[in-house]
C-alpha cells in the first residue's frame, strides 16, 4: 500500500470525525435515558416520575439525543448510495423542533439519498442561525429539488455569513457557523446549486 492510497481528503476526515464523536456520545446519553426510566418505574421512589427535577432531566436527555442524531446526519459520513426513509427524516426534524424554537413541517414522500438529507439538516441549521427567536419552516421536496421555506416575526441575517453558500466567503466563520461552509461544500460535491434569500420575516433555501 502506498502513502498516496492512504490519504484522506480533509472534508472526508472531518466527516469521519463527526461520525465518531456522535457515535461515542449516543451511548452514554442512551444509558442516562435508561437510568431515568428505571428510576421512574422504581417502587423505591414513589412520585419521582412526576417531579419537576426528573422531568427536567428527562427532557434534557431527550433533547440532547435528538440534537446528536441531527449532528450525526449533518456532520457524519454520507455516501450517495445510502438511503434514508421518510419516517427517519421525520424523527430527525421532530428532534430539532423539540429542543429548539423552530416548528418544522415535512412535505415529502418516499426515501431519499443520505447526502440530500444531510443538506436538508445543514440548511435547517442555516435557517436557525437566521431565526434565533424562532419561526416556522416547511421542508418541501419536489423531485429532484428541495425547498426549505421559513417564516418568522423577525430575523437576524448577516450577508457576509450567507455569502458562504455562494462559495464567496465574506468573513471567517465561528465554530457555531460551520454549517454554512459544510452546506456549500456538500452542494458542490453533489453538483447542486444552492439558491437562497432571506429578509426580515423569512426566506428560503433551495437546492
Amino acid at each position: 500500500m502506498t502513502l498516496e492510497s492512504t490519504r484522506i481528503a480533509p472534508g472526508d476526515l472531518a466527516s469521519l470525525l463527526g461520525s465518531r464523536l456522535c457515535h461515542d456520545l449516543v451511548s452514554p446519553l442512551g444509558a442516562i435515558g435508561n437510568g431515568v426510566e428505571l428510576l421512574e418505574m422504581s417502587p423505591d421512589f414513589p412520585g419521582i416520575a412526576s417531579s419537576p427535577e426528573m422531568r427536567l432531566i428527562a427532557e434534557a436527555v431527550s433533547a440532547a439525543r435528538g440534537r446528536i442524531q441531527a449532528f450525526r446526519m449533518a456532520f457524519g459520513v454520507a455516501q450517495g448510495d445510502q438511503r434514508v426513509g421518510r419516517a427517519e427524516v421525520q424523527r430527525l426534524l421532530d428532534g430539532v423542533s423539540a429542543q429548539g424554537k423552530l416548528r418544522i413541517t415535512l412535505d415529502a414522500e418516499g426515501d431519499f439519498a443520505r447526502t440530500e438529507v444531510r443538506m436538508v439538516m445543514l440548511s435547517l441549521m442555516c435557517l436557525e442561525s437566521a431565526m434565533p427567536w424562532g419561526g416556522r419552516v416547511l421542508v418541501l421536496r419536489d423531485t429532484p429539488a428541495w425547498r426549505l421555506v421559513a417564516e418568522c416575526e423577525r430575523s437576524k441575517v448577516d450577508p457576509t455569513l450567507w455569502a458562504w453558500l455562494d462559495r464567496a466567503p465574506g468573513r471567517t466563520l465561528a465554530p457555531s457557523e460551520v454549517h454554512f461552509a459544510l452546506l456549500a461544500e456538500t452542494a458542490a460535491a453533489e453538483g447542486r446549486r444552492i439558491r437562497h434569500e432571506f429578509d426580515g420575516t423569512g426566506g428560503e433555501i433551495a437546492f
